[in-house]
Parts: structure tokens; C-alpha cells; sequence
């Protein structure tokens, strides 16, 4: 038994990715390297180096990069057969979160890139996304795929896909961002090559585009309960600088003044007692994130109010 473990063991190869966000320009973006099919960051755990993953994570990073990582957190972790570009190779893969301010990074080959690029219909800021105008007819095709004659199989596509993309009386959920892109490679309108519907938004090397998907999700949900906005903004900002930052990560508008109140009853900044002359018109306030709130409550988020649907 210890020789098949051993055996076992030896096969294996253990990776991990980093889906590195900021948020520059009113846009969210992560760090990608390679050039047509861009890949996240990605390198192997060195036991004999580092203690811990996250140790490791951080150290390549940094050597790759040179990004110093912040706020790291676990995300996922990925072992399906067929993974590696080498077939005798099973490569597991541990995905982590980080957080970080867009500076240069000094690879050549790493570069910022627009997250909604890579899902373009999870962003509707600027109104419902084009693209779902090629998604819903596809995702009805294939509800209508189970035929008449498995009426259960029906039904159960129709609810699954009603509650994922906002039909049918259900509203928009914008935490369901890996189910909706695992129902669209499901039915082949995102695929890891060319033959999916087009004007889906940009491939990515291996299965990175699933994970930046899980990450997007990992993140709206964070929002709610979690201050880690706070890790994407410079020390001082004004609070329409803050919005636009929740805005979007979420891909919603926000109403302002609903989202000034959920912030205020939060207790999640305080003023500095400066302006900042540069916002034109009326001066803003300048604040900054008010660390006690960490203390004072298990759960303190920016919440997410008023979310669309896609009808």
C-alpha cells in the first residue's frame, strides 16, 4: 500500500495560480502573462523552500512579478484529469485571491488586463451587456434540447437557467459568476478555443478563465461581509472613489445615496478633515477606512444593493 501511495504521490504536480485584481480607472483588472491565450501567473510549490503555499506564492510572485502580494486568501483548488499540456503529468493546482494596487510588473510577458474582458456579460454598468444577446438564445436552445418528451429534464434546465442569468422572475445574481460560465462551456458557447459563440470575450491558457470567474464570485460575495475593498484603494480616497470601486467589482450601478448610507451606518470611514480640490464643482471630503470597525463587528461590508436583473 505505501508503494502505490508513494507511486501516487510522486506522479503528482503541485501548482498554484494567483488571480491578482486591482482596480485602475474605474475598471477591474488581473494580471495575466503569456500573449494570445493569456495565463494567470502560475508556478510550482518548492517544499524545500518554503514552509507554507502562501509562502511560496508570494516568494515566485515576487521573483516573476516584482509585485509584493498584500491581502492573499485560498480559493480553489483543481485537479481534473487533462490539466497539463504534458499528459503524463497530473497537475494540481491551488488558486488564490490577491489583492493589490496596478503598479509595472517586471516580466516582460505580465500585463494588465480588463477582467470583464474575459466575461464580458457579468458587467452592466454601462446597461445590459451586448453579449447576452448571443448567451440567452443559446441557453434556450439548449433548455429546449431536453426535448418535450423528458419534461423533467426541461424544467430542470429552465430553472437552472432562469436563476443564473435573471429570467423567468428571478433577479440577476451577481455572486453566481463561476455556475454561469460552467453552464456556458456546459453548452459550448465558451470553450478553451475558438469554437464557441463569438463575442464572448477573450480565452485563456488551460482552465484560467474558470478560475478568474470563481475569483470574481469569491470577490462580489466578499463585499457583502468583508471590508476588502479597502485593500484596492489608496490610504485617502472620497467616496465617490469608493463607490466606483465597489460599482466595479460588482457590475452594477449603485444608487449613491443608498450606498453613502450603507456606508455610514457601517462605520466603515471616517473623515480626515481635508478636501480634495480636483473633483470639480463642490470640494469632496477625503476619508479613510476607520480600522476599528474590525473590532466592533463580525461582518463589516459595503453590502450590495439594488442588483439588476437581465430582462
Amino acid at each position: 500500500m505505501w508503494t502505490a501511495y508513494h507511486r501516487l504521490v510522486s506522479e503528482l504536480t503541485l501548482g498554484l495560480s494567483a488571480v491578482i485584481i486591482a482596480v485602475s480607472d474605474e475598471q477591474p483588472r488581473i494580471l495575466t502573462v503569456g500573449g494570445d491565450a493569456p495565463a494567470l501567473p502560475t508556478g510550482l510549490f518548492d517544499p524545500d523552500l518554503d514552509r507554507t503555499l502562501e509562502r511560496s506564492l508570494r516568494r515566485w510572485v515576487a521573483e516573476q512579478t516584482g509585485i509584493d502580494l498584500g491581502y492573499v486568501e485560498q480559493l480553489y483548488t483543481l485537479g481534473d484529469r487533462g490539466r497539463s499540456a504534458n499528459p503524463d503529468e497530473r497537475l494540481v493546482s491551488v488558486a488564490y485571491l490577491a489583492l493589490v494596487r496596478e503598479g509595472p510588473a517586471r516580466e516582460p510577458s505580465a500585463q494588465w488586463r480588463d477582467w470583464y474582458s474575459f466575461l464580458p456579460w457579468e458587467d452592466f454598468r454601462d446597461g445590459r451587456p451586448e453579449s447576452l444577446d448571443r448567451i440567452l438564445p443559446a441557453v434556450e436552445a439548449w433548455v429546449d434540447g431536453a426535448g418535450e418528451a423528458d419534461r423533467a429534464a426541461r424544467a430542470e434546465r429552465a430553472e437552472r437557467a432562469d436563476i443564473l442569468f435573471g429570467a423567468g422572475g428571478s433577479t440577476w445574481d451577481v455572486e453566481r459568476t463561476l455556475e454561469r460560465y460552467e453552464l456556458l462551456w456546459e453548452i459550448g458557447a465558451v470553450t478553451g478555443g475558438s469554437a464557441g459563440l463569438p463575442g464572448l470575450g477573450g480565452e485563456m491558457a488551460l482552465d484560467h478563465r474558470r478560475i478568474a470567474a470563481q475569483a470574481l464570485g469569491r470577490l462580489r460575495g466578499k463585499l457583502r461581509y468583508r471590508p476588502v475593498v479597502f485593500e484596492l484603494l489608496p490610504e485617502v480616497f472620497t467616496l465617490t472613489g469608493l463607490q466606483r470601486v465597489v460599482e466595479a467589482l460588482s457590475g452594477v450601478r449603485l444608487h449613491t445615496q443608498n450606498f453613502r448610507r450603507l456606508v455610514d451606518r457601517g462605520g466603515l470611514v471616517e473623515g480626515t478633515g481635508s478636501l480634495d480640490p480636483t473633483t470639480g464643482g463642490r470640494p469632496a471630503e477625503i476619508y479613510r477606512f476607520r480600522r476599528d470597525v474590525l473590532r466592533e463587528r463580525p461582518a463589516p461590508g459595503v453590502g450590495l444593493p439594488g442588483m439588476p436583473t437581465s430582462g
